[in-house]
């Protein structure tokens, strides 16, 4: 069987073990897994693990299971598993079977009465403030639980009373017998089983003892046939107690292999559930997936397409060594994807009315749909004479080289005429309140006719006549910038992360599909909603600051 090439580390840790013949035969051997808690909405962060794993899949063929790593009952719910499954089936990737941690309780038990029996687990009645207190430190070696040599008889007694709930909360914890002194704090007899007297969203009120994850999450890979365990860095320090729980199950060869791999970390960018649930409990965003929300469930309500979320996991690569990525390649990312797909519209955010003072009557005008396309296509605008302009468009008194509208200055209203703004009205406040224009009939775009009339800029517009109300919503991140290193997350949240605003746009974008992209010209891209009216939510903006 002739190889892929690899293109990362991963893939080529997985070449040299076919190529050793570790796999016989290779066709299906390969198993890997996505192993999320249930505890809350997936976000981009997962984005690169789903890549990397279901990469796998797709390029070996491999199996893998979607599996749900539900051994925290208190903070585990349905909702959150649907959340995951509708976060994969979106970005497009398929599993072969989804699983749960909790189908594995009985197994797992089983396991850990095998550990006892084998005189490599006892019962301590130490409480967790204990536990930590005599584990000792990186340079102090721990000190043994008092209760360390109990029988294996005694403690099968203990743990069957756990089982049966004999005890309370914090009363007693299962503990794996492995070394005290070792240099990893990892490795100084874990706590296995714990008691909790909480009903679990599947198994309801079976169980009142629940495995810790360090356990259960290598013996579930172990239980599935799981060949590689790819998971993010934090748990590098683990492998060694992974690899020892698999190996004292007695799990025939070949074992699961844990690879890690530098997680996704993104400038201003929340990429923890728990920090991300206190944003929906306390009211900051509108729930799970608000547009501003790194959620992949917030990603998608925001108008981002999923091949953008994966070309920007493409192009971060795999590594070894943490790293923060920049937000702007994120949004350079999505700024491609839909350029290439999103219709072009016109809108103004704040407006200012212009009225061409020579122009009667009304007529329409082809407006280039997608011009990135080659058969992008035209559609018909309607123009009266009188039009929106985006205030920012124009200047009473313009700075240097300036290429918008100015009093006796030309520009060319997009897909329509160049005009010459030949008088102001102010209002009492001395705002403009109209611009008065004449234009040019020989300078209609599209008729190539001879003409002299130029103008150094080009502003989109909407007809006063035809136009529509809109609702503009434009988003900053919800994180500002560090002020100093290790600074609270709340004390940089951004309070101003969304802002409103209330202009006109072209009919179209009011008629169109709930839902639909667009780039507004001049604007950005944005998302078309209806909430009692039309609304644009912003997906990104025009500008791009990333070096590509």
């Amino acid at each position: 069987m002739e190889l892929p090439e690899a293109t990362n580390f991963i893939e080529q840790i997985i070449n040299e073990e076919l190529e050793a013949g570790k796999f016989e035969p290779v066709c299906n051997k390969l198993q890997v897994r996505f192993p999320p808690e249930p505890n809350g909405y997936p976000h981009i962060g997962h984005v690169k693990a789903m890549c990397i794993n279901f990469g796998v899949k797709e390029k070996y063929g491999a199996k893998l299971n979607l599996r749900m790593d539900d051994t925290n009952p208190a903070k585990e719910d349905y909702e959150y598993v649907n959340s995951i499954v509708d976060a994969i089936k979106w970005l497009g990737f398929e599993y072969d079977k989804l699983v749960f941690a909790s189908d594995y309780y009985d197994k797992l038990y089983e396991i850990a009465e095998k550990y006892i029996k084998d005189g490599v687990a006892y019962v301590c009645d130490l409480s967790a403030a204990e536990i930590t207190a005599t584990r000792g430190t990186l340079t102090e070696a721990g000190t043994p639980s008092p209760y360390r040599e109990r029988s294996v008889k005694e403690n099968l007694k203990l743990f069957r009373e756990m089982k049966a709930g004999k005890y309370p909360d914090g009363a007693k914890v299962l503990r794996a017998k492995i070394d005290m002194a070792s240099p990893n704090l990892n490795m100084r007899d874990p706590v296995i089983y714990r008691i909790a007297h909480v009903t679990h969203y599947r198994t309801g009120d079976k169980w009142c003892i629940y495995p810790m994850y360090d356990f259960a999450h290598p013996v579930s890979d172990a239980i599935e046939g799981v060949t590689h365990s790819l998971c993010s860095l934090e748990f590098e320090n683990h492998r060694p107690l992974y690899n020892w729980f698999v190996e004292k199950a007695g799990f025939p060869a070949p074992l699961p292999r844990q690879i890690e791999f530098a997680r996704l970390n993104i400038s201003n960018t929340l990429m923890s559930k728990r920090y991300l649930k206190k944003l929906v409990d306390e009211g900051v965003v509108r729930g799970w997936d608000d547009p501003r929300m790194p959620t992949i469930a917030g990603i998608k309500n925001r108008g981002v397409p999923p091949e953008a979320l994966k070309k920007f996991c493409a192009d971060v690569g795999v590594a070894k060594a943490y790293s923060v990525v920049s937000q702007a390649q994120l949004d350079s990312c999505i700024r491609d994807e839909l350029n290439a797909s999103a219709e072009r519209a016109m809108a103004v955010l704040n407006p200012v009315k212009l009225t061409i003072t020579n122009y009667t009557g009304e007529e329409e005008l082809a407006f280039d749909i997608n011009p990135t396309k080659e058969d992008g296509g035209t559609r018909n605008i309607k123009f009266t004479g009188s039009v929106y302009i985006d205030r920012d468009d124009f200047s009473l008194n313009p700075p240097p080289k300036y290429k918008r509208l100015q009093k006796g200055g030309n520009v060319r209203l997009k897909g329509a005429y160049i005009v010459r703004c030949d008088d102001v009205k102010l209002n009492k406040n001395g705002e403009v309140q109209e611009i008065l224009c004449t234009y040019f009939p020989e300078t209609r775009s599209g008729s190539n006719a001879p003409t002299d009339i130029k103008a150094k800029g080009v502003i989109q517009w909407v007809d006063a006549k035809y136009g529509v109300d809109a609702e503009f919503r434009q988003y900053e991140p919800l994180l500002k910038d560090e002020e100093y290193p290790d600074q609270d997350y709340a004390e940089r949240l951004n309070y101003d992360s969304e802002k409103k605003f209330n202009g006109k746009a072209e009919p179209y974008l009011a008629e169109s599909e709930e839902g639909k992209a667009f780039q507004l010209m001049r604007t950005g891209y944005y998302k078309k909603c209806t909430e009692g009216g039309l609304v644009l939510s912003e997906i990104v903006s025009l500008k791009d600051n990333f070096n590509k």
